[in-house]
C-alpha cells in the first residue's frame, strides 16, 4: 500500500500541511502518535518511551495513505537527543524500504511556533539536513516543501500518485 508521509523538523508545518491535504483529497490521515502519548505522561519522556511511541505510531499508520510523520522522525530524534536508537525501530525502518513510500519533507523556513512539546527552535536547519540525508540513504522518493504555496505545490506533486490508487 502506498504511503505519503509528511516529515521534517519541529515547527516546519507538517500537521498543517497534513490537514490541508486530508481535506483536499478527502482522506483521513494517521496523526503523530507521540503528541498524544507525551500529553498523557505526568513526567518528562525518556528514551524508553520512544519505543512505545514507535510501536503505536506503526499501528496507527497500517491502514492510512497519509501520515503525519513516521518512524524515521523517531529515529532521527532518538539519535539526535540520545545518541542512539532502539534496534526494533531501526529494523522496522529497514523493512519499510521495500514499501512504496513518498515523503513531503517540510523545510523549516516558516516561523517557529512554540508549544509544550517542542524543544529545538535553533537547530531546525541542522535537523532538516539530517532528514534529507536519511531519506536519501534509505532510497525513498521525496519532495521538499518550502516557501509560499506549500499546500498547492504539495497537491500538484502528489495528485498523480494518489490518482493511480
Amino acid at each position: 500500500m502506498l504511503k505519503i508521509i509528511i516529515t521534517g523538523p519541529e515547527s516546519s508545518g507538517k500537521t498543517t500541511l497534513c490537514k490541508a491535504l486530508s481535506k483536499h483529497f478527502n482522506i483521513s490521515f494517521a496523526k503523530e502518535f507521540a503528541r498524544s502519548y507525551i500529553d498523557s505522561l505526568d513526567r518528562n519522556y525518556i528514551i524508553g518511551d520512544l519505543l512505545s511511541i514507535a510501536k503505536d505510531q506503526l499501528k496507527s499508520e497500517l491502514n492510512s495513505l497519509l501520515l503525519d510523520t513516521d518512524l524515521i522522525t523517531i529515529k532521527i530524534w532518538s539519535e539526535y537527543k540520545y545518541g542512539r536508537c532502539d534496534k526494533w525501530i531501526l529494523n522496522q525502518i529497514k523493512k519499510q524500504k521495500i514499501e512504496k513510500r513518498f515523503y513531503l519533507l517540510c523545510k523549516p523556513d516558516i516561523p517557529w511556533e512554540s508549544d509544550q512539546q517542542r524543544e529545538n527552535p535553533n537547530d531546525r536547519e541542522e535537523l532538516f539536513e539530517i532528514y534529507k540525508k536519511e531519506l536519501g540513504a534509505l532510497g525513498h522518493d521525496y519532495f521538499i516543501v518550502e516557501g509560499g504555496n506549500r499546500t498547492k505545490n504539495s497537491i500538484s506533486k502528489i495528485s498523480p500518485i494518489i490518482s493511480i490508487i
